[in-house]
């Protein structure tokens, strides 16, 4: 399979073809590409192959062998992936520091699910416009319908994909069932450092919590916080899970006042968060949508993970947000970003219409010139605030 100029001839998943013997001993790299290439009937040519190592977590000597295909053999394009990928990184005493790039994937965008319905021109039109020109009604329809498709189904590949092709909603749950437990049975390899029950119960809390600070003592009643902590480390380490931390939000970097006792925490995709709290979609899309009761969560959730894909994948990054400590007040923003040397503060609401107290609020006292609200609304702007669609999210990082 021809890409640019290189030729994709091999394909390697311990699936396919088990790791168990490739690497034991000393690590031979030539030894290793003679072992592949007998195995799969197919040369390993520097400069035509590329090798790819799936599910690369299963085999620790692999991982530690990536530091030496780069040294011997630099001309062989190599690529490596793996799910839960750094609870192995962090078994092992060192990994290739200064020799691999890493970058950083997540469940598809919004605008790489529509990709996958192969429908360019709502994307193409989509991009032609702005907060001061509104997307024509009946083109809005069609985004809001497939956000809402989006919101249900999340952006993991192989649901995204059961979508395309049978337009089941029921199937699409079975397979991010199917995903969410191959996740947490992957929870045992690593009880010596925390008990496979109280990564699941840490993760099924962070559904729960999805929207508001993360309280501890909702976990487990009685477990000392310090396990909690742990647990959560862990799961984002493995990348199941996502900070958004509070910020002070008096300027850049946002990072620099911070509050580390305030965090929220994203479930690394809506899909698998619904499978988490038991939803049923055959209900919901039944069903009113102002009768799912968990949707305001669900829409700050989706907005926080489309702010993080459409950031740069060399790097992990942070999230923030805003709170008023002051007492008797309830004021907060759901996300600060920065842009252009400024902080701009996004709110997210699920429907059409909230108030907007908090933005306000908060323009008010960093005496910021303007503020993004984004909702199933169409593009428009109010005093000091730009209205972005839930499906434009995009665009705020443009």
């Amino acid at each position: 399979m021809p890409v640019g100029n290189l030729s994709i001839s091999l394909y390697y998943s311990p699936v396919n073809m088990p790791y168990s013997g490739k690497f034991d001993g000393n690590i031979d790299i030539q030894r290793i590409c003679s072992l592949l290439s007998v195995s799969y009937s197919k040369p390993i040519i520097a400069g035509k192959t590329l090798l790819f190592f799936d599910e690369i977590q299963a085999c620790p000597n692999a991982i530690n062998a990536l530091r030496y295909f780069y040294e011997d053999f630099p001309e062989l394009h190599l690529i490596a992936a793996g799910s839960l990928l750094e609870f192995a990184l962090a078994e092992l005493p060192s990994f290739g520091v200064g020799r691999i790039q890493s970058l950083f994937m997540y469940p598809l965008s919004f605008n790489e699910f529509v990709g996958a319905l192969k429908n360019p021109f709502v994307l193409d039109y989509l991009q032609k416009h702005t907060t001061f020109e509104p997307i024509e009604p009946a083109v809005h329809s069609i985004l809001v319908d497939y956000w809402r498709t989006f919101m249900l189904i999340g952006g993991m590949p192989e649901t995204v994909s059961k979508w395309v092709a049978e337009k089941d909603y029921i199937l699409c749950q079975q397979v991010n069932d199917n995903i969410l437990t191959a996740y947490t049975d992957d929870f045992s390899k690593y009880k010596h450092r925390v008990s496979p029950v109280l990564l699941q119960k840490t993760l099924q809390s962070v559904a729960l919590q999805s929207g508001s600070k993360f309280m501890y003592n909702r976990v487990v009643d009685g477990i000392d916080s310090y396990k909690v902590r742990e647990a959560l480390e862990l799961l984002m380490m493995a990348g199941l899970i996502i900070p958004v931390t509070h910020s002070a939000g008096n300027g850049v970097p946002l990072g620099a006042e911070t509050n580390e006792k305030f965090h929220k925490y994203l479930f690394l995709d809506n899909g698998l968060m619904l499978v988490a709290l038991h939803a049923n979609l055959a209900e919901f899309v039944l069903s009113d949508n102002t009768q799912i009761v968990c949707k305001g969560a669900l829409a700050e959730v989706i907005a926080g993970l489309e702010i993080i894909k459409y950031m740069s994948p060399t790097s992990k990054h942070s999230l923030f947000y805003w709170q008023n400590f002051s007492k008797g007040t309830q004021s907060e923003v759901d996300y600060l970003i920065e842009r252009n040397g400024q902080v701009i503060p996004i709110e997210v609401k699920a429907g059409t219409r909230g108030s907007m107290k908090s933005m306000y609020y908060f323009l008010q006292i960093k005496n910021l010139p303007y503020g993004i609200r984004t909702s199933l609304e169409n593009f428009g702007e109010l005093e000091r605030v730009k209205i972005l669609p839930l499906y434009a999210l995009q665009k705020m990082l443009g």
